[in-house]
């Protein structure tokens, strides 16, 4: 059984952890960039766009979703995936204040 000491970790770094886990495929950023590229709501072309079975980018939607890192409605038997923008500028603040932090250390660098 695997233990984790998310305890040892303030909640930024831990939330960072959890979003980039949800970045950690290929298939996601793929989601991810088709959803920015059309910036509208998508749903059944998926499947055409990324040529994987439709069980396999519901799976990716899933993971997607429940970081908030995308929104959908569901409208009969159609669901609607689009990026959830207050989410997005959140993660954005996020990686943004990590990278900030770097300040090059010119030729003393390891």
């Amino acid at each position: 059984m695997r233990v984790t000491k998310k305890n040892l970790f303030d909640n930024v770094q831990n939330e960072l952890a959890t979003v980039s886990k949800a970045f950690a495929h290929p298939a996601r950023i793929a989601i991810v960039q088709h959803l920015l590229k059309t910036n509208a709501c998508i749903n059944g072309d998926l499947v055409a766009e990324l040529g994987l079975a439709q069980a396999t980018i519901s799976q990716h939607l899933r993971e997607l979703k429940d970081v908030g890192i995308i929104q959908g409605s569901i409208e009969g038997t159609s669901v609607s995936y689009c990026i959830n923008p207050l989410r997005w500028e959140e993660i954005r603040n996020m990686l943004n204040q990590l990278f900030d932090q770097f300040t090059s250390c010119g030729d003393n660098c390891c």
